[in-house]
């Protein structure tokens, strides 16, 4: 069967402010205040919990400090899951899409560098994790985005063949996954680094989720 395999933050859903929230409250324990905002760092919101302790750190004069990244990580990952879909929404049409590739015959899936376990609570709290046949996040197997493996095994647990999927993302490591993996990829421009992604050259690109059934239709696999 084929598949379509959705990468989760910035692809799926917004979760940028909640992200933005739990880095607050790393910066409020080293006594620092709010450092990140969430209109103006959803990007690097969207590239992972590290990322956003490293620019709070460089607003600090304190870039290169990645003992104190380490220290923060995990209290990072506990503030997270504590209000993980307090201002996280899916994007407009993005289930409607869902369910048109599914109706047509295609697997659903997801393959995300979150952890698995904040995947899986984020995705039951908005009330959709029974619409994708997989759900594999970034320590479900020893290796994660860019490496295919992650994707090969989202398109296998939904039942599809490895070789006949496609990504769904809004980054270069989804692009890079989709490259290394040898198949399409599809690039949304309507996150926080939009604009940024037809320089990456992916198969497609895809401004509303209304578009998807028909590029998933378009494109080989």
């Amino acid at each position: 069967m084929r598949t379509v395999i959705f990468d989760l933050d910035g692809t799926l859903a917004d979760t940028s402010g909640d992200l933005i929230a739990a880095a607050n409250v790393c910066f409020r324990e080293m006594g620092a205040g709010d450092l990140l905002d969430p209109a103006r760092d959803a990007g690097t919101a969207l590239r992972g919990g590290r990322a956003m302790l490293r620019l709070g750190l460089r607003r600090l004069d304190r870039a290169n400090e990645e003992a104190t990244v380490d220290r923060y990580y995990p209290v990072l990952l506990e503030a997270y899951a504590d209000a993980i879909d307090v201002h996280t929404r899916l994007y407009p049409r993005a289930m409607e899409a869902v369910e048109a590739l599914k109706a047509s015959g295609i697997g659903v899936g997801i393959c995300t560098n979150k952890p698995e376990g904040l995947a899986e609570t984020l995705m039951q709290r908005l009330g959709v994790r029974g619409a994708f046949g997989s759900l594999v996040g970034a320590d479900t197997l020893p290796v994660r985005k860019p490496d295919p493996e992650p994707l090969f095994e989202a398109a296998r647990r939904a039942g599809g063949h490895p070789e006949r999927c496609i990504l769904i993302g809004d980054s270069d490591t989804d692009r890079n996954t989709a490259r290394a993996a040898g198949v399409p990829c599809v690039l949304v421009t309507f996150g926080p680094a939009g604009g940024d992604m037809a320089a990456l050259e992916p198969d497609a690109l895809m401004d509303d989720y209304a578009d998807l059934p028909g590029l998933v239709a378009r494109l080989p696999g």
